[in-house]
């Protein structure tokens, strides 16, 4: 399995970036982790976006979403070009059902639920979930093929039930919006060192942050999450291959 990130930030892209989101990939196909602001011109620097398998959203928030109009859109574009492509399944909860029935879109992308207590197959990949604590419903979801998983924590404050959720995952793109002296003021959020307190309580093998601020130095959060974090703890890094096997 291999995981690339295409974007790290959280609320609004900076300058020629993207939200945070993930491309993951194995034996040639290709599923999109969230789909926000910047989203779809970062993918194409790897991907042609035919070549796009899946998506799966965590939730409805706009830096999460953005890019689903344009995604559904070039899918259009290339039907009227008469090159059309099979029809993309786009999996999220459907708790906000007018935004679930956007999903679906002109025989093109096809919303498909998906929900807390039920594993779904996409592609290789078998997939399960869990929710976080966010102000709009959320799923953090773990994948797994071959023995190997990765979790993605999407948006959440700390939430004892993602820990266990992530119990010895091989690794972990968790978030960390927070610098610590805005703990407790920003809700549905973590902070560096909370993220690495799940890694090591979780008992993961690797720590990769993401959906990080906008203002102050970031370095900070990395500092913060390898203090309470034993093994390898890096902040994403767009285009860098993270590679399970």
């Amino acid at each position: 399995m291999n995981i690339i990130p295409l974007g790290i930030w959280g609320g609004y892209p900076k300058a020629n970036s993207a939200t945070s989101s993930f491309l993951i990939e194995h034996e040639g196909f290709h599923c999109l982790f969230d789909c926000g602001s910047g989203v779809l011109s970062s993918l194409q620097n790897y991907i042609e976006l035919d070549q796009l398998d899946a998506v799966v959203i965590s939730h409805y928030h706009a830096d999460h979403i953005a890019d689903i109009g344009s995604l559904q859109y070039s899918r259009l574009i290339q039907y009227y070009l008469g090159q059309p492509s099979p029809i993309l399944p786009i999996y999220s909860h459907a708790r906000d059902k007018e935004q679930f029935e956007k999903l679906t879109y002109k025989e093109q992308t096809q919303g498909i639920e998906i929900q807390k207590n039920k594993s779904v197959k996409i592609g290789p990949f078998t997939v399960t979930f869990c929710p976080t604590i966010h102000p709009v419903y959320c799923l953090a979801m773990k994948f797994t093929v071959d023995g190997k998983s990765a979790v993605f924590t999407a948006d959440t404050e700390w939430s004892d039930k993602l820990v266990t959720f992530s119990q010895h995952a091989d690794i972990i793109f968790c978030e960390a919006n927070l610098y610590e002296e805005h703990l407790g003021k920003s809700p549905g959020h973590m902070a560096g060192s909370q993220a690495g307190n799940m890694a090591q309580q979780a008992d993961v093998g690797q720590l990769v942050l993401t959906h990080l601020p906008h203002h102050g130095d970031i370095n900070e959060i990395l500092n913060e999450a390898g203090k309470t974090f034993s093994g390898s703890v890096e902040i994403a890094e767009v285009g860098k291959k993270y590679t399970i096997f």
